[in-house]
């Protein structure tokens, strides 16, 4: 059974491709953590494919895959974005967005046949991509004076955390990257050091 911080995303940008009755479907899929990191991609394939008559697209984010959104941008309510986030949900994925960009083909393919292009677009899209496991993870700064350094060097060394960035003056201060499911546990033993403070970033 997967932990409650563990989720399936994609390694990098994917595409996909459908053409059905002349009208052509081209799909793009991105890993993102973000709603400004999808807006940003969004318009960026607005302004390289300007020219289309639709940018339909859905995303969802977060290892409870509670945020997603969907957008039919102007086909037919329920043909097309829903359509593509149905395929974020079958392969159980999340910190993705697909944007399906459409080029009319002069022939309408009704709703059925808008929602099998859309679909099988998205679907071509994320075949192509390289799924992996991720684990959610926070970034923890701790603040101490140099006689506590054992401590804080044998808490990472027994909880194996991985270290962002370190500084060793005479103010030390140490950036870690936690797996979410730790940060309690972690928490609680940097309170039985006393002269520390810890914050996430």
């Amino acid at each position: 059974m997967a932990d409650f911080d563990e989720y399936q995303t994609i390694k990098e940008e994917s595409k996909g491709f459908y053409k059905d009755k002349g009208s052509k479907f081209h799909a793009f899929a991105y890993p993102i953590v973000t709603e400004n990191e999808f807006k940003e991609n969004l318009q960026r394939l607005k302004k390289e494919f300007h020219d289309a008559r639709h940018h339909v697209y859905a995303f969802r984010l977060g290892a409870d895959k509670k945020t997603y959104r969907a957008s039919d941008d102007g086909e037919p309510a329920n043909s097309s974005g829903p359509p593509i986030l149905g395929q974020l949900h079958s392969y159980n994925l999340t910190n993705i967005m697909v944007v399906v960009i459409r080029y009319f083909g002069g022939t309408k393919l009704g709703i059925p046949g808008l929602i099998n292009a859309y679909k099988t677009a998205a679907a071509d899209a994320i075949e192509n991509a390289t799924i992996i496991t991720k684990r959610e993870t926070e970034t923890l700064k701790i603040n101490f004076g140099y006689p506590d350094m054992d401590k804080i060097m044998r808490l990472i060394k027994d909880e194996n955390l991985k270290i962002i960035d370190q500084n060793f003056h005479i103010n030390c201060s140490i950036v870690l990257s936690i797996r979410k499911r730790d940060i309690e546990n972690i928490n609680s033993r940097l309170n039985k050091i006393e002269n520390i403070t810890a914050e996430i970033l």
